[in-house]
């Protein structure tokens, strides 16, 4: 098997190449250890299909859940005029706000890790529609809260219970895609939080329209709204998404534990899994894992530079996301609600254009993740600097946090896709599970420094006037200059100590362990090179 590997292997010109079947004709059946390689043409169709299967389901869901999980910040303003936004209605503090944010990524973090290995191991299809209908559930009890401690204990369970969904989504892709191919997919389906807190704010101006309609305050009806609405799209991907696939010709067996779920169509068939077998053979023999497995993937230093590049950059989103309509609104205290709510979304739609613009980019420059991330985290620097001094023009303060929204969008999906890229080739499948979770769930505590620590839960920041917020705007800007030293560090680190496969892997013998491995399937052996700019709309049309 090594043998074939390595004759199929991209490398110098005087090396055999594959051969190359043409879309109208399937490669022949054949044993294990063959391996054989499609047109690219032919493997971008299968894979536009997969998109076609996955995709709008992640939009769908990742919308619904990021609302639930946000509409908490735009009910802090709603119908504030009339006494009925949150803080009044329920009594908080300032204190108490940050509490309750705060305590989401508590939760969040200390499970984050222990679901996504979950994931791996029962249907993922099943898992995350769990967790979808479990955050639609308790989003839809934020609508009969009265008091301060029953959100707060909402919040908690909400991050229990939405733990392990995003990482979740990134391991979901890397049973389907290669990791070079991930960057642009999972900025599509994070447009739908960027979308989402457009939404939230726009739609908060109709909800606040309905205040007092049967007796229910504006932000409860939001709440209960949303949370129904997860609830029946949490039912709905147990026909919508697809389990991980399966070789031609193998048939699916379910546990006892799993037959009473409705059985999914397979997302490919017939040639097209064919195609795509033989493309991502690493996906279909896949090692089973088990604890020492798990604890060489904890021990990985590639782990942390990852984490913290990840800490800067979400927890400036989360700052944004929850607190940017109060920034908005002490730029100028003369703004209404509805106009704050409107002022709100274009910052998000700013965030993404980024993000269709620079991740499929990103995918096709794979090697220079370091290089797009950086980039767009020092444009968010630009946008806190111009927020912060730029006291004598409110609407160029407000132009900084658009510009905050642009140079967000693409930095979690590359933090993300580059930890796919690492984890996988290094420790297959276990690596990507629990690299994906924790470095989603430590990240997060940047996420809870500037929902606790910053904005309304830092005394100084609470003085009116053109400098409120400004020491946490410059703590963000701190934890952004992390996230850049930090890419600098991983891409240094890397280029000195490397990326092989790492030796120590305790799993099965379904396949070798050694150096060969990443050429096992076409897609690791095409992902030696960039794609560039080939292949794109202008160099097809001659």
């Amino acid at each position: 098997m090594a043998e074939k590997a390595k004759e199929l292997s991209v490398g110098g010109g005087d090396e055999p190449q594959p051969e190359v079947y043409p879309s109208d004709k399937a490669a022949p059946k054949t044993g294990q250890d063959e391996i054989y390689e499609f047109d690219v043409e032919r493997v971008e169709q299968v894979y536009r299909k997969i998109d076609l299967r996955i995709i709008p389901a992640f939009w769908v869901l990742y919308f619904l859940c990021s609302a639930i999980r946000s509409n908490i910040g735009i009910a802090q303003t709603m119908n504030r005029d009339v006494g009925h936004d949150l803080m009044t209605v329920l009594g908080l503090t300032a204190k108490d706000t940050s509490t309750t944010l705060t305590l989401f990524y508590v939760s969040y973090v200390l499970f984050d890790l222990p679901s996504n290995l979950v994931m791996s191991k029962l249907s993922p299809r099943a898992w995350m529609a769990r967790i979808v209908f479990a955050v639609g559930l308790i989003g839809t009890c934020f609508a009969a809260a009265k008091a301060a401690w029953s959100v707060k204990l909402l919040r908690f369970l909400l991050g229990v219970v939405t733990a392990g969904m995003w990482p979740g989504m990134a391991y979901y892709l890397t049973l389907f895609y290669p990791p070079s191919r991930t960057g642009k997919r999972i900025g599509m389906y994070f447009t739908a939080s960027q979308v989402s807190a457009s939404v939230v704010g726009l739609v908060s101006a109709g909800f606040q329209k309905m205040d007092g309609l049967g007796g229910l305050v504006g932000f409860r009806w939001m709440f209960l709204i949303y949370g129904l609405l997860g609830m029946v799209l949490g039912v709905a991907l147990l026909w919508w998404l697809p389990d991980r696939p399966l070789a031609p010709g193998e048939t699916r067996v379910r546990s006892k534990w799993l037959k009473w779920l409705p059985a999914s169509p397979e997302a490919l068939s017939g040639e097209d899994a064919v195609v795509h077998y033989h493309d991502l053979r690493r996906v279909y023999h896949a090692r089973s894992w088990n604890l020492k497995d798990l604890g060489y993937v904890l021990i990985d230093w590639r782990l942390w530079p990852l984490v913290l590049m990840y800490f800067g950059v979400v927890g400036v989103g989360i700052g944004t996301q929850l607190y940017g309509n109060l920034i908005i609104a002490s730029i100028n205290d003369k703004f209404t609600g509805i106009q704050i709510s409107l002022l709100f979304a274009p910052i998000w739609m700013m965030d993404f254009c980024a993000i269709l613009l620079v991740t499929p980019i990103s995918d096709r420059f794979h090697k220079y993740r370091a290089i797009f991330f950086s980039g767009a985290v020092c444009i968010q620097i630009v946008g806190l600097l111009t927020v912060t001094f730029a006291l004598s023009n409110p609407w160029a303060r407000y132009g900084g946090l658009l510009l905050i929204g642009f140079g967000l969008g693409p930095t979690v999906p590359i933090c993300m896709t580059w930890t796919n890229e690492i984890f996988q080739k290094r420790h297959r499948e276990v690596g990507v599970a629990a690299a994906s979770a924790l470095v989603s769930g430590l990240g997060n505590l940047g996420s809870i420094t500037t929902t606790y620590a910053l904005y309304t839960g830092w005394p100084e920041d609470a003085v009116k006037g053109p400098q409120q917020y400004r020491r946490s705007n410059f703590t963000m800007i701190g934890i952004l200059c992390i996230s850049i030293a930090s890419s600098i560090v991983m891409t240094i680190l890397l280029k000195v100590f490397g990326n092989n496969p790492s030796q120590k892997i305790s799993g099965d013998n379904n396949s070798a362990s050694d150096a060969s491995d990443e050429y096992l399937d076409g897609a690791a052996r095409r992902e030696v090179h960039q794609r560039g700019f080939s292949r794109m709309w202008w160099s097809k049309r001659s």
